[in-house]
């Protein structure tokens, strides 16, 4: 009799577990809503209501990490409103880690690895293709990069699996269940819901004009054709179901006047907007270094010198060449607010300024700017960042680490014989293994590391408060999984590995230091037979 209880009260556990996953997943809908708007008290109410739900399930269920968890975000929603007038980037920085920590408790108990390197689970996608064993392991796959995926067999399949919940995404074949059908199957599951439900449509052939029409009529917004590959599919899903952190605009307000800066600084703060007050203008490069600003708001006439000279000094600094300066000034002959803007500055306001006008100035220029910095300091393939930004995330990283005695690990990654498969596969499949990898360390390191590609098949990863023992793990965690995926080639799947060398920061060190000293670590792992990650012991 016993025997029996215990299976059925696992079961109904899970099933409560299951109740609450569900009402964190609503929650971390609200949090994705809010993160895409203005953030706003309204916003904020309705996070705090879900919240309270949340606790109330896990009280009753008696989950007691999600009971934790809640009362956290309860107590970080009350500080940020009670701080609503000077908005904290503290705040907003511990309700996104503390969503992130939400965003785990749904793992599967397989994929419980290294619980501060987790990548965020999200809702699964639904993948249904005529042929049922490709869309199988095509899911396999998906579920290598951490993503929950789901091969469907039948519209009925889908309808229940809608019934449940809804997905992050449906991969459709146009032809699925008879020609033309999964369109049709498609535009029916969207029907009646208040937000579309993502859909990536596919053809095995190429299709003709008109039924790509029907596909974009019926909701699609990809279209994709020939061989579907698990990582090229993930990153479309990614694009359609992005859920980056909420990260406010920062803005520096550079102003003699207390008065004048702390009326702007509430404006901003009211739209959500992180605002640094600086007073005396001679502190302005050591503020902007520790800050790092989207945008400059700047006076035009201090005591200790004009706001045409300060811009000058910070356009003298080539890391802050396409920050936006905004000047802010009583003067209002054009031709000196024209002499101005030639002289580092990108627009002019007029004292007394509008509300709206003001804060519409700001968020567009610093929404075109960080877009700008995105594209400057981005590789094109991968969409990593690029060598000399991984390497300039480092020393800021170093040096943060070292003020602050924290730990901080960096770590270099090859791909093992890459030439051979260039050789034998190609450049194009070259090219799939690269960005698989920069997809791959994208889901399974946290929003804070850096990901850099280092250059050819090389990656860099700057680890912020990471020791030595955890960066080793969760690398070598990656690398066995990474090297279970596999790429569809001829005569048999490909299948690839990396060599990785990591190092933490040690008095000994400085940034450059530690990049050397991976890159050795590198190469000793390359000549100990690949595969495997080097470290460099303190």
């Amino acid at each position: 009799m016993t025997g029996h209880a215990e299976p059925s009260h696992e079961r109904l556990r899970q099933h409560f577990a299951q109740r609450v996953i569900h009402q964190a997943r609503q929650m971390l809908e609200t949090w994705q809503r809010l993160q895409r708007g203005e953030w706003s008290s309204a916003g904020l109410g309705e996070l705090s209501d879900a919240n309270l739900r949340l606790q109330r399930y896990a009280e009753r269920f008696e989950q007691a990490e999600h009971i934790g968890l809640a009362q956290a975000i309860g107590q970080t929603l009350e500080a940020i409103e009670a701080n609503s007038a000077r908005l904290n980037s503290q705040l907003i920085g511990e309700l996104n880690r503390l969503m992130q920590r939400l965003s785990r408790t749904g793992l599967r108990q397989g994929d419980q690895l290294d619980s501060v390197h987790l990548p965020a689970v999200r809702k699964p996608v639904h993948i249904l293709l005529q042929d049922a064993e490709r869309a199988e392991r095509l899911a396999q796959q998906l579920a290598f990069f951490g993503l929950s995926a789901q091969a469907l067999d039948s519209g009925e399949a889908l309808r229940a699996a809608l019934s449940e919940h809804l997905p992050a995404a449906i991969v459709m074949d146009v032809d699925f269940a008879g020609p033309g059908a999964g369109l049709r199957l498609a535009a029916d599951a969207q029907h009646g819901l208040q937000t579309p439900i993502p859909l990536l449509f596919f053809s095995l052939h190429e299709a003709d004009t008109p039924t790509r029409l029907a596909a974009v009529r019926a909701g699609g917004q990809e279209f994709l054709t020939g061989t579907l590959e698990a990582s090229s599919l993930l990153e479309k899903v990614e694009l359609l179901t992005s859920t980056t952190q909420y990260e406010p605009f920062r803005v520096l307000v550079i102003d003699d006047s207390r008065a004048q800066a702390l009326n702007t600084e509430r404006l901003l703060n009211g739209a959500g907007i992180i605002t640094r007050t600086l007073t005396e203008p001679m502190r302005a490069m050591a503020e902007l270094a520790d800050f790092q600003p989207d945008l400059i708001i700047l006076d035009m006439y201090m005591p200790d010198c004009t706001g045409v000279e300060l811009a000058k000094v910070i356009r003298h600094n080539d890391r802050y060449v396409s920050v936006p300066i905004i000047y802010l000034s009583a003067e209002d002959d054009l031709d000196k607010q024209l002499d101005a803007m030639s002289e580092g500055g990108d627009d002019f306001l007029t004292k007394p300024i509008r509300a709206r006008h003001l804060i519409t100035t700001v968020r567009n220029r610093a929404a075109r700017a960080r877009h700008l910095k995105a594209r400057m300091v981005r590789d094109s393939l991968t969409g990593l960042y690029n060598h000399t930004h991984i390497l300039q995330l480092l020393e800021d990283c170093s040096f943060r680490a070292r003020r602050e005695q924290r730990p901080l690990s960096f770590a270099m990654l090859d791909i093992d014989h890459f030439k051979k498969i260039n050789d034998r596969h190609g450049h194009p499949m070259g090219d799939r293994v690269i960005k698989s990898l920069a997809l791959f360390l994208k889901q399974r390191l946290r929003k804070t590391d850096f990901i850099g590609r280092y250059g050819g098949e090389e990656f860099a990863i700057v680890m912020p408060d990471t020791g030595l023992d955890a960066a080793h793990k969760v690398l070598d965690q990656i690398r066995q999984r990474f090297a279970e995926i596999h790429y569809p080639a001829q005569p048999q799947d490909l299948q690839c590995t990396f060599s990785a060398g990591v190092v933490q920061l040690d008095e000994a060190l400085d940034a450059l230091s530690m990049a050397s000293a991976a890159d050795e670590a590198l190469y000793r792992a390359k000549h100990a037979g690949r595969n495997c990650v080097m470290r460099v012991e303190p």
